[in-house]
């Protein structure tokens, strides 16, 4: 679902990013009063979660693939906007770090897996979780319910923004500039992929994460329902851990090779120089796609290898292990960031 460089016009590529702009101002602003400042380091787990559940990429039967985002998950436990600060972090740094991801399409991307996908999802939870108690096992599936929508929402969205590019974007003899695909090949294309394969992967993780916690640390789940009624047997009264969430990461980071057991790459998500032009009925790869896919080559480890492509196992873990500290760094850096200028700010005015 990762839209590279030179898939999307330029115009197209800022005018989401002219529209993410608002949504990330005001998922600071809302984060800050929701989320405490002893909640914080969850906001960077639930980026490290995102980051890496990216990583594990699953076949899908027409020879591509895809993955999970953990978008709704987050959603779930810290709030919506949270989820948008959270995957928008991830995403940075999988288009910044390692070439997932185009940089100019970065406000694409984000507006379909941080925004589209854990409000849609989000509000479906909520839909289908009221007068639920917080260890209700219906509110579980309620979560992996709004998780398979959302998903499945972000999905269609990045069909609809490749399969206008060929109408809206052409050259003067009607070849298309930037993606080739038209509405009638990207979204039965995306949508099965994720209808099928990727959605019940993101409802089954979310539905189990949210499962253990109903049995193991309620008050993570409080967080985000303080007003929800706690009918079960409670459960725990436990003070809230971090050690369930670090050993999570910990065992995902060990097992991140296995993303590349799936054979073949996501629609979409080709290079310019392996884009099978002939197969969309094109002579040469568009102008436009060729000029800009390329764009951003200062990459740590681009699309989680080495250069020479040895050691595929160990560059993968490390590509993990850069992540989860990059994206960890980063939103503990803009938070605090954050609560400095609001003193200084503060004492400006008194």
């Amino acid at each position: 679902m990762h839209i590279p460089d030179g898939y999307l016009s330029p115009a197209t590529c800022a005018t989401f990013g002219g529209a993410m702009v608002p949504v990330w101002a005001t998922a600071g602003r809302k984060v800050k009063r929701v989320v405490r400042s002893r909640y914080v380091p969850l906001v960077a787990i639930g980026a490290a979660y995102s980051f890496l559940v990216m990583m594990f990429n699953v076949p899908i039967p027409d020879g591509t693939t895809a993955h999970a985002v953990g978008a709704v998950l987050i959603a779930c436990l810290l709030g919506p906007w949270a989820a948008v600060v959270a995957v928008s972090v991830a995403l940075f740094i999988q288009a910044l770090f390692f070439g997932d991801g185009g940089v100019l399409a970065y406000g694409a991307n984000a507006f379909n897996m941080a925004f589209v996908m854990p409000f849609v999802g989000y509000g479906v939870y909520r839909l289908a979780s009221r007068r639920l108690s917080l260890t209700s096992p219906r509110r579980a599936l309620a979560a992996g319910m709004g998780a398979y929508v959302g998903l499945n929402a972000a999905a269609l969205c990045a069909a609809i923004e490749f399969g206008v590019q060929p109408d809206l974007f052409r050259s003067a003899n009607g070849t298309p500039l930037y993606a080739p695909f038209h509405l009638s090949q990207t979204v039965p294309t995306m949508l099965f992929a994720h209808l099928t394969v990727a959605g019940a992967v993101e409802a089954v993780l979310t539905f189990g994460v949210i499962a253990y916690l109903q049995r193991a640390n309620v008050p993570i789940l409080r967080i985000n329902h303080r007003g929800v009624a706690e009918t079960d047997a409670e459960l725990t009264r436990a003070p809230l851990g971090w050690r369930w969430a670090l050993i999570g990461i910990a065992t995902m980071v060990v097992l991140t090779p296995l993303g590349l057991l799936a054979p073949g790459r996501a629609f979409g998500e080709d290079r310019a120089r392996d884009l099978n032009a002939g197969k969309y009925g094109l002579r040469v790869v568009p102008a436009g796609l060729a000029r800009y896919n390329g764009f951003w080559e200062h990459t740590v480890l681009r699309s989680y290898g080495f250069g020479a492509g040895s050691h595929p196992a160990v560059a993968y873990l490390l590509s993990a292990v850069v992540g989860i500290v990059a994206v960890s760094a980063l939103v503990l850096g803009v938070y605090g960031l954050s609560r400095t200028l609001s003193r200084r700010n503060a004492r400006e005015l008194a």
